[in-house]
């Protein structure tokens, strides 16, 4: 017998401003099934999560829980109605612990006995087969042992209906597994499960149906196992892409070591605990050399000290023979290494967001022109090259950088680096908030540039990209080089054990 939906989302529309995040959107998920919500960033999947989660409010359209139409006017109301969702970034205090978290804002919770409380997260936790410790506190806890607190919170407040936003970002692969077993446990005790997601392969793998956003409208909902990566990449997009991703071979007559790199030792300046401990490791031109690490592994102290942005304490940072300890921002980048970082917000770090794209190109180049006075002809000129050789969907180099989309921008950001014909190219998170063509776009761009001979460090998120497009993988945990690997020889696990600060010696898995 076919089951009904228990959610139905019927003619959602939400604006904000001028902006449509939601335009008329269907969409129903039944009991006892994972459902996937797909679609890229500014699609409006998270825009119509937050309203069926009761943070928002739509403008037009209903939401109904089976028979009945709700008005949800606050996240309380959601979760009264048996609706819990678990956003992206946490929210938990740190100082407290599991149980403290768990029962925080709930009516006669400082009336609830210590051992009985315990109890009760016990019960729930075996329900689900999630493994937490009640009295640990949040500040000792991993990332997935926090994403567990977050989940026990909303089961703990009756939820039957859970909502993931992007729950694996930060998750290694054993973690992934781990997060996925629960889930399942959960669909197999009848609630209805909605992953936000934008990762095809996990979608794939954990997912009943799944419904395709695109552009604030919903395009496509189908079974999962009546699909395939290919035809949901065509959903998302519009149009046809190809996924495929080389790791070209580069000519070993152009291949030499161009950065050397012994015992470097970094410190933080508030505490002066090390964010970087003795690494070793060095580098190719004409190779891309991956770099995978939990978040604040040490990556972006990394990109900062070998751009003269961060002090070394210790240790060797040699570049061409030549040691970079002591030589400023400035000096190192007329040696020939360029930085393409991109934070959270990528104009934050590299881009100014009011300028235009001409004086964005001269803000790296400007160093270089003889005389007192910029050449913006030049730069101008320059710019009108970057957006010819780059496809970059703008009006022109007078174009403010803030007016354009995130892969427009990250396209400026990569084109002027590479405009400086560096030896050695530096990016950090380059796909960050971008569309699967647009993410293909950089792939490209950097086997384009290892094939004439540059030396590329690739710090990525993505471990299928990684072992993909990367000659060697060195993976850091808490500021150390855990081991450097052969992505033709290793796996997604292994390099997960590694990123967890375990390290094989002798067939066996060791702590770090």
């Amino acid at each position: 017998m076919e089951i009904k939906p228990y959610i139905r989302l019927n003619g959602i529309t939400k604006t904000f401003g001028p902006v449509v995040a939601n335009n008329n959107i269907n969409l129903d998920v039944k009991k006892g099934e994972i459902h996937a919500l797909l679609g890229e960033n500014g699609s409006g999947k998270s825009t119509l999560m937050s309203i069926l989660s009761g943070i928002y409010q739509p403008d037009s359209g209903t939401v109904c829980l089976g028979d009945k139409q709700m008005a949800f006017t606050s996240p309380k109301d959601a979760i009264d109605a048996g609706i819990g969702m678990v956003h992206q970034h946490f929210k938990l205090v740190d100082v407290l612990s599991a149980k403290e978290n768990i029962i925080a804002g709930q009516k006669g919770s400082f009336f609830v006995g210590g051992k009985e409380l315990t109890r009760k997260i016990t019960s729930i936790a075996e329900k689900y087969g999630l493994s937490i410790d009640p009295d640990k506190k949040i500040y000792n806890m991993s990332v997935s042992e926090k994403q567990t607190v977050e989940i026990l919170k909303v089961l703990y407040r009756g939820a039957d209906v859970l909502v993931l936003d992007e729950p694996t970002a930060v998750l290694t692969p054993q973690e992934i597994r781990v997060l996925f077993k629960i889930l399942r446990n959960m669909k197999n005790e009848g609630c209805a499960v909605i992953i936000i997601t934008h990762k095809l392969g996990e979608v794939m793998d954990i997912s009943d149906r799944v419904t395709v956003l695109r552009k604030g409208e919903s395009i496509k909902t189908v079974n999962t196992c009546d699909t395939n990566i290919r035809e949901l990449t065509e959903f998302m997009v519009g149009r046809s892409i190809s996924l495929d991703l080389d790791c070209p071979t580069v000519d070993s007559a152009i291949k030499h070591t161009i950065l050397e790199v012994k015992d470097l030792t970094v410190r933080n300046h508030v505490d002066h605990i090390n964010v970087l401990n003795k690494l070793t490791f060095s580098l190719s031109s004409g190779e891309i050399l991956g770099v995978a690490g939990i978040a604040g592994s040490g990556q972006k102290a990394l990109c900062e000290v070998i751009t003269g942005l961060e002090k070394v304490a210790s240790g060797e940072l040699v570049f061409n023979s030549e040691s970079l300890i002591g030589m400023s921002p400035k000096d190192i980048i007329r040696k020939g290494i360029s930085m393409s970082f991109v934070p959270e917000d990528r104009l934050g770090m590299g881009l100014i967001g009011g300028m235009d794209i001409t004086d964005n190109v001269l803000l790296k180049s400007y160093q270089n022109m003889p005389g007192a006075f910029i050449n913006r002809k030049e730069g101008r000129l320059k710019a009108e090259e970057i957006i010819k050789q780059y496809d970059i969907n703008t009006t022109g180099p007078a174009q403010i950088v803030k007016k354009l989309s995130g892969g427009n921008i990250q396209k400026v950001l990569l084109g002027r680096e590479i405009a400086l014909s560096p030896q050695l190219l530096i990016t950090a998170y380059p796909v960050r908030g971008l569309d699967i063509g647009a993410s293909y776009n950089i792939y490209d761009m950097l086997n384009e540039q290892k094939q004439k001979g540059v030396g590329i460090l690739f710090i990525g998120e993505d471990l299928d990209i990684l072992l993909e497009l990367s000659d060697r993988i060195m993976v850091l945990h808490g500021g150390e080089v855990m081991d450097i690997v052969d992505p033709k020889t290793t796996t997604k696990e292994e390099i997960g054990m590694l990123m967890m600060g375990h390290k094989e010696s002798k067939g066996e898995v060791q702590a770090s």
